[in-house]
């Protein structure tokens, strides 16, 4: 590994220098900047999607455009794993930023004539933004497990968490400035591909800087004591070796492919991430093309759907540490029905465009909970130093599967064969197969906390 990405090294500690409003302050401040870090990827991961209905108007079909796509979730899907291998031996401080930085040069070439002069250009960019935007989520995951004990992880998760959301609601309204001020400047015939991505990728560049002022790989890095030293919270796994770094057969085969539960975790957030996907990727397209939505309305939506998911993930935190004591099955099939329920409503509303968006709204407030408790079961499932890799297991199968085999290949071909109608099928059998995944690891997780207690 080369120095660049090492792990810094453990400052000598010096307890007269250790005080207690010193460790928020660092906790706080290496918060925010994985919060605004990870919340910039989203201003260029689903670019492409807002920009589907303009290549549809350029000949583009949409089976070649759901191809095409699908790159970027393949590649996200695998980067989130293999990166997350690497992110487990790296300073979180420069790979989360570096990552952010090469999304988003790669999305500044994809919104040029050159990254759309076919669907093979547009699937290798697809892919390169894919691979560098699966750069995110593991250090973010190896910055948390670091500064944040598991009995406060659950909370400061959902909250973090919501950096999805703030991110991708605010590319809608970046896109919307982008173009206006394109527009303004008396180039209109490129205000879409300015708008939708060059505009959003400066925006990132910027804030990958911050993030880097910001964010410190871990407490003794500073020197300050392990959290769980600080916060007296040492999980049952926990000793001296945890604060080691890992050998990759260590994490990979040790910890992670041979834990059973999270294999059941994985193929569950493989359909969570479907409809997640499979309603936001393709609702520009749905909206303008059989409802007869403009861009600005359509970037209005695609606001709501993420900005709902706010509350509704801290409503899923809370339901799951508080009703639930920390039992996260439970809490993600009763979030899950509501879900197949909103999707029903905006499936069959023939032609009320408040129901669209309170539909809509509603898919977004309860779909982003059990993402968020998925990822914080892979956390509680491997050690500290493989949490990374864990989760990027679950996330190759939400990306992979979820994402790019069903939300964008296979949903892209479906209507252009079926039908929207049959989209929607689709998308609430996924559903009910999250739910019947999920009961299985019920009684597991139920031994699992008596364990704790």
């Amino acid at each position: 590994m080369s120095n660049f990405l090492s792990p810094p090294k453990p400052v000598k500690r010096n307890d007269t220098y250790f005080k207690d409003q010193f460790y928020k302050s660092k906790r706080l401040q290496v918060f925010i900047g994985i919060f605004l870090g990870y919340a910039a990827y989203y201003l260029v991961r689903k670019n492409f999607s807002l920009a589907m209905p303009y290549l549809i108007q350029m000949g583009f079909s949409k089976t070649d455009l759901g191809i095409a796509f699908s790159f970027n979730a393949t590649a996200y899907g695998l980067s989130k794993f293999i990166m997350g291998g690497i992110s487990d031996r790296s300073n979180a401080r420069r790979f989360l930023p570096l990552g952010l930085i090469l999304a988003s040069i790669a999305t500044i070439l994809a919104g040029t004539s050159i990254g759309m002069y076919n669907v093979t250009v547009m699937a290798v960019f697809q892919f390169l933004i894919g691979w560098f935007g699966g750069m995110g989520w593991p250090p973010c995951g190896r910055v948390m497990t670091h500064w944040f004990s598991i009995k406060e992880r659950g909370t400061k998760m959902a909250v973090w968490n919501l950096a999805h959301n703030v991110g991708g609601g605010l590319l809608g309204q970046v896109t919307k400035w982008g173009i206006l001020f394109t527009i303004s400047m008396g180039m209109t015939s490129l205000s879409w591909k300015v708008g939708m991505f060059w505009f959003p990728a400066g925006i990132a560049i910027l804030i990958a800087l911050i993030s880097y002022v910001l964010i410190r790989d871990n407490p003794q890095s500073c020197g300050l004591p392990s959290i769980e030293e600080y916060k007296n919270d040492y999980p049952l796994n926990y000793s001296e070796e945890s604060e080691k770094t890992l050998s990759t057969k260590e994490i990979f085969f040790k910890y992670v492919l041979n834990n059973k539960m999270l294999w059941i975790v994985a193929f569950a957030n493989a359909f969570v991430y479907f409809i997640r996907y499979g309603v936001q990727d393709w609702a520009p397209t749905y909206l303008m093309e059989t409802k007869g939505y403009t861009q600005e309305q359509v970037s209005n939506a695609y606001t709501y759907y993420e900005l709902a998911a706010i509350p509704g993930t801290l409503l899923c935190g809370v339901v799951s540490d508080y009703i639930f004591k920390g039992k996260r099955a439970m809490t993600i099939i009763i979030f899950m029905i509501f879900v197949i329920i909103s999707i029903f409503v905006y499936w069959k509303n023939p032609d009320n465009r408040v129901i669209d968006f309170i539909a809509l709204i509603s898919i977004g407030f309860f779909i982003y909970g059990p993402v968020m408790l998925i990822g914080v079961q892979a956390l509680d499932l491997a050690p500290k130093n493989a949490a990374g890799t864990a989760a990027g297991l679950t996330g190759f199968f939400g990306y992979f599967i979820g994402t790019s085999l069903l939300a964008n290949i296979i949903m892209g071909k479906v209507v252009d064969l079926f039908g929207w109608s049959a989209s929607f099928e689709m998308l609430i059998g996924s559903g009910i197969l999250a739910i019947i995944l999920m009961a299985f690891t019920y009684k597991k997780e139920q031994s699992l906390n008596k364990e704790k207690v």
